[in-house]
């Protein structure tokens, strides 16, 4: 009888945890090039390997147009009530948890606010860009934290003269091309 009570009030127990949030699955979500601003610059959020967003605790999703203006966000919120984070696969789009990715730093690396750094779905995809590009930081979510998130001013400079000019947007793909991002971003 003092089992069957025992396994009954831990049952409860768990259930009443469970239904409390414990079990929460956060998911990202669609990103509307027509109406997707970032939450930082205020800047078009594209539908491509850059874009990025977080989920809060109590539901509300905030996006991005670069890894390093959610990291902003970060620093100006906190991260106590961030339910999840996801970024985007450089070679595919595919969303993933900001805590698995794998990141590539180098500044020269060109990204919609120049802060120079790509997600990757895998470590070894991350290190067969660095090595095909012969450049760049193999970093992790952890690394991410103690990072200095400096923009490269000077290819701002190049780019608008102006962080936050939409026109200013511009990446190099994994080949090295450089290209505009204006209607790619």
């Amino acid at each position: 009888m003092k089992k069957l009570m025992t396994f009954t009030i831990m049952a409860i127990v768990f259930t009443v945890l469970s239904a409390c949030g414990g079990g929460k699955t956060y998911k990202p979500v669609a990103i509307n090039e027509e109406t997707d601003k970032c939450e930082i610059c205020n800047m078009q959020v594209k539908d491509d390997a850059f874009a990025v967003q977080l989920t809060t605790k109590d539901g509300k999703t905030y996006k991005f147009d670069d890894l390093g203006c959610m990291n902003e966000w970060k620093q100006k919120n906190g991260t106590d009530n961030i339910g999840a984070s996801f970024v985007r696969d450089y070679n595919n789009k595919e969303w993933i948890t900001y805590e698995e990715a794998s990141y590539v730093y180098d500044a020269s690396l060109k990204s919609p606010m120049a802060y120079g750094v790509y997600s990757f779905k895998s470590k070894s995809d991350a290190q067969s860009f660095i090595d095909e590009q012969k450049k760049g930081t193999l970093m992790t979510a952890a690394d991410l934290k103690s990072h200095s998130w400096k923009q490269n001013t000077d290819m701002m400079k190049n780019m608008s003269g102006h962080g936050h000019d939409e026109n200013a947007h511009s990446t190099t793909d994994a080949n090295g091309t450089s290209g505009d991002m204006k209607g790619k971003h």
